[in-house]
């Protein structure tokens, strides 16, 4: 069994990437449902807003933290702990770093920066708006489930 500081470690993992998770889920089954909507205009408006609003300490301080603790939880679990949990540990670590922080990284920011280029009252941000919901949108729902299943994959750990 865990214990000690790696224990300590493991809980700020799982209380990190589900709360991660949750913030995704809220977004996927409610926000974005929202904003699809509205008109166009105030779709894309709304959503810029949200964008730049995502970026505060608030938000930054949970999604970029429990990345660097998963990388920790990581690099002290390949290091450190060859006994009981180290698959669930490593498979936490990894769902969060890749299917998480890596997929928004590569897939939901790049649209969100397009996104924030277009003037909302344009023909341009019209035509791209249905577009960047389902596509942002389904991108979500996997960095949602990557978060979930690293918090479940912890809990599995120290259990």
């Amino acid at each position: 069994m865990i214990d000690g500081p790696y224990l300590w470690l493991t809980v700020l993992g799982v209380l990190g990437t589900g709360l991660v998770a949750g913030v995704f889920y809220g977004f996927s089954t409610f926000v974005m449902r929202g904003l699809a909507a509205l008109p166009p205009a105030q779709g894309v408006a709304a959503m810029n807003a949200i964008n730049v609003t995502a970026v505060m300490p608030a938000f930054m301080i949970l999604f970029v933290g429990s990345a660097v603790l998963c990388a920790v939880i990581g690099v002290v679990t390949f290091v450190l702990w060859p006994g009981d949990g180290k698959v669930e540990l490593l498979l936490g670590s990894v769902l969060y770093l890749v299917g998480c922080f890596g997929v928004t990284m590569v897939w939901n920011v790049p649209r969100n920066d397009a996104l924030l280029r277009l003037d909302p009252g344009t023909a341009e941000a019209a035509a791209y708006w249905p577009t960047y919901v389902r596509e942002w949108t389904f991108w979500n729902h996997v960095r949602m489930v990557a978060s979930a299943g690293s918090a479940v994959a912890y809990v599995l750990a120290i259990t």
